[in-house]
């Protein structure tokens, strides 16, 4: 008995869905496109083809069989193609479709059902000429197989294409918006640090005077004791009401306090500084583990629940670069270790079988490494948290791409990290991470003067 349908048990024979109720995206597979099976024994009579073939006008060819088990296809080109030929209703109307299966042969392209559309178009198109339009045979589970039309997985590929330009459109101007956004940022942020440091310098400078003039003061001071040991009792009196011997103690530590406060409020101003140089247009050479100890003191304040940072620092060469840019980095790498080890800590605290003595911890690595393409710089930035699932893993350089709730990430951190990395430095940035244990973000960087 022959036996003609779809994929879908809810199409009829002369059905076939339209074009606009596929489900395609990026990732579709063959099993996602509408799929024949008609199967017929080698034994029948070639009679039955042309009656499936007419029945179905989409029927893109049959499938052979000898006592249920594969053979190969009769597309049908092959089919009206032999027939229509002078003699051929004679010769195999009505013997069976193994004879005309005899004389029609040929190289089959066989594809499992998880091939990506992509791929299979592609390969379908490196056929020869005269098989280009043959149907494709898909594997849809071992030792069972169905026809693909190829000219409906043409259509898939084009609505691919079209996808696929969409969102690199969509991704260009994300970016975009993002870049504008970060240098918009990058001049309000300089503004400020300009106008910070103008007086925060002044602080510091007459800090400095300050702590000299304080020194004078005592020597003369000491001079007059010394030429005048028993002053008045006036004097002796003042002396005790300012508190006069504590005074000489404690000033010169109170300015070195405002001096020591001045001192890191400049790093920050300074720091502040460096990431406003996001539109820096010539590279130049950089300080990676300045960057670093910039981007942490700014991200101090969010050091909290008890995360302890290890430095592992080795010696490293400048590399040519944009400072602003590689911060930026450098602060996302350690925003997202931050974010994933406070939820680490808040969820372990939920959990009461969590009785080990396990201390967030996020440890940041430098060294000198060297490759089959040269000696790198290599900045590993890892955590000691929840880790990534292997599902999230291969997607997470990917535009827009985010495990966090809406409104805490875009997805487009660590996309415009990689992009930073690979495309404007010529760099590396890989991911290590087993889900449970840890997640380590490296990068590589070129060493100043390596071409």
């Amino acid at each position: 008995m022959l036996a003609v349908h779809q994929i879908s048990s809810e199409l009829s024979v002369l059905q076939t869905p339209a074009i606009c109720t596929w489900n395609i995206s990026l990732e579709s597979t063959l099993l996602d496109l509408p799929l024949y099976n008609c199967q017929i024994e080698l034994t029948q009579q070639a009679k039955e083809v042309a009656q499936a073939f007419e029945e179905n006008s989409m029927l893109p060819g049959v499938i052979l069989t000898n006592m249920g088990t594969f053979v190969g296809i009769i597309s049908r080109r092959q089919f009206f193609e032999k027939v229509n030929r002078r003699y051929g209703l004679e010769m195999f109307f009505k013997r069976p479709i193994e004879v005309l299966y005899r004389f029609s042969r040929q190289e089959l392209l066989v594809l499992p059902g998880s091939k990506l559309i992509v791929e299979a178009a592609q390969q379908s198109l490196y056929r020869a000429a005269e098989l280009v339009y043959e149907p494709v045979v898909v594997e849809v589970a071992p030792q069972a197989y169905k026809l693909l039309d190829v000219h409906q997985l043409m259509v898939a590929q084009s609505i691919i294409h079209q996808l696929t330009n969409k969102l690199l459109h969509q991704q260009t101007q994300a970016k975009l918006i993002q870049t504008e956004k970060m240098a918009s940022l990058g001049r309000i942020v300089a503004g400020v640090a300009h106008e910070i440091r103008n007086p925060l310098n002044c602080i510091w400078g007459n800090l400095t005077f300050l702590l000299s003039y304080f020194e004078n003061l005592l020597q003369l001071m000491s001079a007059y004791e010394a030429e005048y040991p028993e002053p008045c009792s006036r004097i002796d009196a003042l002396k005790d009401e300012i508190e006069f011997d504590f005074l000489q103690e404690d000033l010169p530590v109170t300015l070195e306090g405002m001096k020591w406060g001045a001192s890191q409020l400049l790093k920050i101003v300074n720091g502040l500084h460096n990431f406003s140089h996001m539109d820096e247009t010539k590279p130049v050479e950089i300080d990676i583990h300045e960057c670093v100890e910039i981007t942490l003191l700014i991200l101090k304040n969010r050091f909290k629940n008890g995360i302890e940072v290890v430095k592992k620092y080795g010696e490293l060469p400048p590399v040519n670069g944009y400072s602003g840019q590689l911060s930026q980095v450098f602060l996302n790498l350690l925003v997202n270790a931050l974010d994933a080890l406070t939820e680490y800590a808040a969820d372990r605290e939920l959990d009461t079988e969590c009785a080990d003595n396990w201390q967030p911890q996020i440890q940041i690595t430098t060294k000198v490494v060297e490759t089959a393409e040269g000696k790198w710089a290599a900045i590993a930035i890892a955590d000691n948290g929840p880790g990534i699932p292997p599902e999230n893993q291969q997607h997470i350089f990917d535009t827009f791409f985010t495990t966090k709730p809406a409104g805490k990430g875009s997805g487009m951190g660590l996309a415009i990290s990689y992009q930073i990395v690979t495309e404007k430095h010529g760099g590396q940035l890989k991911l290590r991470s087993q889900p449970g244990h840890h997640t380590e973000f490296e990068i590589l960087l070129p060493i100043a003067g390596k071409t």
